[in-house]
């Protein structure tokens, strides 16, 4: 936690029947007062800890916004950590964590309270298929500087940087059993299933998880709901094009773009969390004028 932080309590989210030996999921909650307007369910990048988004969780709470930040299946204070007994993928996020989390959380604000997804980087595109596979457990999607990784969407070198890196991730956590983010300096200890799918996404610009049980491709298509989608000035890693790439899945949503430009030196893909008063003002706007709250 970060001084002066509104957080309010931790949770620890079981996972009963989970095939890898997870058991329970780290949570953070930041309440917003005794009625708060809504509450956000923020997924976080590989590699980035729930208790990063403290800063951001506060300037959502000023504006009465609750939030439970999550850390991901294996990482940050969840358990076990990712290795080589992990064979989660988008498909086990999408259909069985997201649910325990929006449980927990409908049953901690009560159902009166609008729910809506906020997903950052991968946790964006996990909280895309979670709403094709159950459209009516969220109110809305807001996607931070979330983009789809095909190739396609980069310009110039970017492109096959992120087609060579993703492959590369993807052999090495293959042959070492889980990839070793920790001590190779990107994205965190993770499964080797993820990385697969996450990198069977950028070589094929389709998302098609490991053990999907619906076509997810198709159920994008039809998920009619309300998205905010921001995009970051420096973003590297999911840059507008990326962004507009995953928001084009989405035909049939109600989509608001919003490229964010910071004052001064721009903040970067994960640099928006720890000065995201304009981002969470945003979302504040967003939720007045699509759903009255």
């Amino acid at each position: 936690m970060t001084a002066g932080s509104r957080a309010s309590g931790t949770w620890r989210i079981a996972l009963p029947g989970a095939g890898d030996g997870t058991q329970y999921l780290a949570a953070t909650v930041t309440d917003a007062g005794p009625t708060p307007r809504a509450v956000v369910v923020i997924c976080p990048a590989l590699g980035v800890k729930a208790s990063y988004y403290a800063p951001f969780s506060d300037h959502l709470a000023s504006r009465g916004i609750a939030s439970v930040a999550v850390d991901l299946r294996g990482q940050g204070d969840s358990r076990p950590r990712a290795g080589r007994r992990t064979r989660h993928g988008y498909h086990e996020l999408a259909t069985r964590d997201w649910p325990a989390v929006i449980r927990a959380t409908r049953e901690h604000f009560h159902p009166p309270v609008p729910l809506f997804l906020l997903g950052h980087s991968i946790g964006g595109q996990v909280g895309v298929l979670h709403t094709a596979h159950d459209p009516t457990s969220t109110d809305g999607l807001i996607l931070v500087a979330a983009g789809s990784v095909d190739h396609r969407g980069f310009s110039g070198a970017a492109r096959l940087r992120v087609l060579a890196g993703t492959q590369f991730i993807a052999l090495v956590a293959s042959l070492w059993g889980y990839w070793p983010g920790h001590r190779l300096g990107f994205a965190g200890r993770q499964s080797a299933t993820l990385m697969r799918d996450w990198a069977r996404i950028c070589r094929t610009g389709r998302f098609a998880p490991a053990g999907a049980d619906i076509d997810y491709e198709a159920a994008m298509a039809q998920a009619a709901l309300p998205v905010l989608a921001v995009s970051v000035q420096g973003d590297r890693l999911a840059p507008r094009r990326a962004v507009d790439r995953l928001c084009a899945k989405l035909p049939a949503a109600t989509v608001e773009r919003w490229h964010y430009r910071a004052d001064g030196a721009p903040v970067g893909h994960v640099g928006w969390a720890r000065s995201g008063e304009d981002i969470a003002e945003r979302i504040s706007g967003w939720l007045a004028r699509r759903h009255a709250v």
